[in-house]
């Protein structure tokens, strides 16, 4: 029996907020201050963004025992633990003395994202009546982009003074924030249903819809490790500037999911594919066409917009694939998000190293284009009917 009461809604919505807030607060902390630590430490920039690769495997190994792990914990323990790696995490950052010991604070990173991610997507599920669960997915989602907004700015201030105490603060008072919401809410017990990953993924509609997680985060997880080394080495632009301009670009995300809430549930396979062919052409533009800096803002901010609503409803759709499954479903959802980071850091990296940002454009949008194809639908195969007319034997 659950002890959270399901028309509690608001105090859901800004619980789960808080807790994805806590989450993106940690994995955007190195974006506007990339360059600043690729210098400190000596190293390139692309090498700095490949952190992301080694947080990424520790997490999405982490969000694949999620399931197993929730037989014996409930969902609020859970984002109570992810608060708490985050937080850990954060400090580590900081006061890092080599590229080796950040990797190692980005892993514990990584792995409280994936806690939270997983646990919060699930919740808005598990924790709201039918007739709001969009609601709630949808506001536990701008607790995203509205780090963003406040981050930005804050990294990119603090980043003038020193790259360590962006790292430390925007992760530090999420977590904080959020653990102090967990703690006032009620205990909740373990999920009671089989939640098996294997048993899940078996079901062909949730392996496609998980590939094509997979991919389309490989692209836009790639687009945030890198949109601020482009700013910043295309125009020269500080850390302050660049935070402003990706907190700008990520207004334009919490407008793109408002705008799709109510398009959640009609067609939701079609839409995911059109918005994903649509970053599919934009991302590339956005690599390639660079005239200064006002049109690479407005570009980004326009897939921002198209990667919310396709985040939405993607998640929206993972959650009626399997309804029995769902911390299951969704900790693969938190896999793919992870892997996608090693995915989308490790190619995009490739690809800024080989062909500069035209070519980083061309592999973002890649990921996206590959993306559509698990959601392709199978031809119905028609079979042969006899129509018989009366009297026939």
């Amino acid at each position: 029996m659950r002890t959270w009461r399901r028309n509690d809604t608001s105090a859901v919505s800004v619980t789960l907020f808080l807790t994805l807030f806590a989450g993106q607060s940690g994995m955007i902390a190195l974006s506007p201050v990339l360059t600043q630590v690729a210098n400190d430490l000596d190293v390139s920039a692309s090498t700095v963004g490949q952190l992301r690769t080694i947080s990424g495997l520790a997490a999405g190994s982490t969000a694949l025992a999620l399931a197993r792990a929730a037989r014996r914990l409930g969902l609020r323990s859970l984002l109570l633990a992810g608060t708490g790696l985050v937080a850990g995490g954060s400090v580590a950052s900081s006061v890092a003395p080599s590229l080796e010991w950040l990797a190692l604070a980005q892993v514990a990173i990584g792995v409280g994202v994936a806690v939270l991610l997983s646990s919060a997507t699930t919740a808005a599920a598990e924790w709201a009546s039918d007739e709001h669960r969009a609601r709630v997915l949808s506001w536990a989602l701008i607790g995203q982009p509205a780090a963003w907004i406040v981050g930005m700015p804050l990294i990119g201030a603090l980043g003038e003074l020193s790259w360590r105490y962006g790292l430390l603060a925007m992760p530090l008072l999420g977590s904080t924030l959020a653990a102090f919401a967990l703690a006032g809410r009620p205990r909740t017990p373990p999920v009671d249903r089989k939640v098996g990953l294997r048993a899940a993924l078996s079901q062909a509609p949730v392996a496609r819809w998980a590939v094509a997680e997979l991919l389309a985060s490989a692209g836009w997880t790639g687009t945030l490790v890198y949109s601020g080394a482009l700013f910043a080495q295309s125009y020269n632009t500080s850390p302050l500037v660049t935070g402003l301009v990706l907190a700008g670009v990520a207004g334009a995300f919490v407008a793109g999911n408002v705008a799709f809430r109510s398009l959640v549930g009609a067609d939701d396979r079609r839409l995911i594919i059109r918005l994903s062919l649509a970053l599919a052409v934009l991302l590339p533009v956005f690599g390639a066409v660079r005239p200064g800096l006002a049109v690479s803002a407005a570009l980004m901010a326009a897939a921002a917009f198209l990667a919310a609503g396709r985040m939405l409803v993607g998640n929206a759709f993972g959650l009626k694939t399997a309804p029995d499954q769902r911390l299951a479903v969704m900790s693969a959802r938190a896999a793919a998000n992870q892997f996608g980071y090693f995915l989308g850091a490790a190619g995009a990296g490739a690809a800024l190293a080989a062909a500069g940002y035209a070519g980083l454009g061309l592999a973002l949008g890649g990921f996206f284009a590959v993306a559509v194809l698990p959601l392709v639908a199978p031809p119905p195969r028609h079979r042969h009917v006899r129509v018989l007319s009366p009297g026939s034997p």
